[in-house]
């Protein structure tokens, strides 16, 4: 199967699409748009095998990019359009991209971004304009005839830890974790699905956008989260809501803020991946909600979905679940409690890492995705994520994690993100722990809470309070920048 085989099929007539102007899209409109911008991008230029770079918000013009390129054999690219101009001609540089195709109508950050590069307003859709850049003197890749070894999309990491990468996906990994992820949620074509995630990130591409066509469901996007979006496209009727943790802390907060009642009267399934979830966050959302709050892990590399909670089978502790059928994990090297690199095989695996053949080497091994995560499996064979690699902190030899930590210091009651991570200093490393919080409370009233609740080697040398934390599109805490972000107050301490 293709990815453009993912919307055939469906009644014509079918809603596939609310877009973020509240215009809808039917089942046989997105086909028939699909093989219209095709046809353009085949007159600007674009051949099998050829980088299209969509740089896009949420909406319908970026799904109907997504299927016009799948039509042509060409890859699909998309970044998220609120990227520095620099950051995306890095990506450009790398991709070799034939051209950019831009959401331009969407939000100011498109249009600037379609200026920026010189794109035109080449013609007109029913789902809106299309922006178009000159065609680009590059060469195209080789194109398989079979959807497990042709490329249909490209997608660069957030960089969370180290630079960008782009992920070679294939037709068949990207289809196969569509039907996955549509039946962990048990979707029906009945289903609303809020598209608040950005579409240009693989949980919001793949895990929702792909998942919704492939069930034949309807999908609502919102251009941009805001918990007032949220909570309105909620009542209207919205039935499946994948986020990530940050988005259920904001909404929980305007609800107490505006002295409002949250309706879903359709809402049958949250979920929460993308970044760890907090235990405190978790059962406040779950008492206003009135659902499990489903937890899962996924990466980029896998498609994403390799494990996930249910919601006939909720879990009391903070585990992903089980493996999602026909994945398998098993921990490499563990300590004595278990601990150790999470490897992964799956149908979803990339294809490798583009243009850079060492990386590709360095995860893929024997069949198996080195992840880069500390991860442990407990009796029930449920995964619990503890850490990256790149992340452990030793600290007077001993090993600290992370996400303990800010998972202890999220329940104080006036601390909302915590992160935390460690600066190498002679001899050994500190930990060093950044927050958000409300007003009124001090560091120092923190610091004095969290040594009555934890052992002395995993308290911080530093805890500093902030307006605001370096963060990707869906919110992802981006913890390789906080030490270089915040070197002001450091330095000052």
């Amino acid at each position: 199967m293709w990815v453009h085989d993912l919307i055939a099929g469906h009644p014509g007539d079918a809603q596939a699409i609310v877009d973020f102007n509240g215009d809808t899209v039917t089942y046989g409109d997105l086909r028939q748009h699909a093989v219209d911008l095709a046809d353009i991008l085949t007159d600007r230029g674009v051949r099998p095998g050829d980088r299209v770079m969509l740089v896009a918000e949420n909406c319908a013009m970026g799904v109907v990019a997504v299927m016009a390129a799948s039509r042509l054999s060409a890859w699909i690219l998309p970044v998220n359009a609120r990227q520095t101009p620099e950051e995306l001609q890095a990506i450009r540089d790398h991709s070799g991209a034939r051209v950019m195709l831009f959401t331009a109508h969407v939000s100011d950050e498109a249009m600037a971004r379609a200026t920026h590069f010189g794109a035109a307003h080449t013609a007109d859709l029913p789902c809106g304009p299309v922006w178009l850049t000159e065609t680009a003197d590059t060469n195209p890749e080789p194109v398989s005839d079979d959807p497990k070894t042709r490329v249909a999309a490209l997608l660069y990491t957030t960089g969370t830890t180290s630079a960008p990468k782009g992920v070679m996906l294939s037709h068949a990994s990207l289809c196969w974790n569509a039907n996955a992820s549509a039946e962990l949620r048990g979707m029906t074509p009945d289903d609303t699905v809020l598209g608040v995630l950005p579409g240009t990130h693989i949980f919001g591409f793949s895990s929702t956008m792909l998942a919704t066509m492939q069930r034949g469901a309807t999908i609502r996007f919102l251009s941009r989260f805001t918990p007032e979006a949220v909570v309105n496209a909620l009542a209207d009727g919205a039935s499946v809501m994948p986020a990530v943790p940050q988005m259920y802390a904001h909404i929980l907060a305007y609800l107490a803020r505006e002295g409002r009642t949250l309706s879903a009267p359709n809402l049958h399934y949250i979920s929460a991946g993308g970044a760890p979830l907090d235990p405190d966050w978790k059962a406040r959302t779950e008492a206003v909600f009135g659902l499990p709050l489903n937890n899962g892990f996924g990466m980029t590399e896998c498609s994403p979905t390799v494990a996930a909670t249910r919601n006939d089978a909720p879990t009391g502790d903070m585990s992903c679940g089980p493996p999602v059928p026909d994945v398998t994990i098993r921990i490499g090297n563990p300590d004595e409690d278990g601990i150790g690199e999470l490897l992964i095989r799956s149908p979803g695996l990339m294809l490798g890492y583009y243009r850079n053949e060492q990386a590709t080497d360095d995860a893929l091994q024997d069949g198996w995705l080195h992840s880069g995560d500390l991860a442990r499996i407990d009796d029930k064979g449920h995964l619990h994520i503890v850490g990256r690699l790149k992340e452990l902190i030793v600290r007077s030899g001993f090993n600290v994690y992370p996400p303990e930590i800010e998972a202890m210091l999220t329940r104080h009651p006036d601390v909302d993100v915590a992160a935390v991570v460690g600066r190498p200093v002679p001899g050994d490393e500190e930990i060093i722990a950044f927050l958000m919080t409300r007003d009124g409370v001090e560091a120092s009233d923190i610091m004095s809470w969290l040594r009555e609740r934890l052992v002395a080697y995993k308290i911080p040398q530093h805890l500093f309070i902030v307006d605001a934390l370096p963060a990707a599109a869906t919110g992802k805490i981006l913890k390789h920048k906080l030490l270089g972000h915040f070197s002001h107050l450091l330095n000052e301490e």
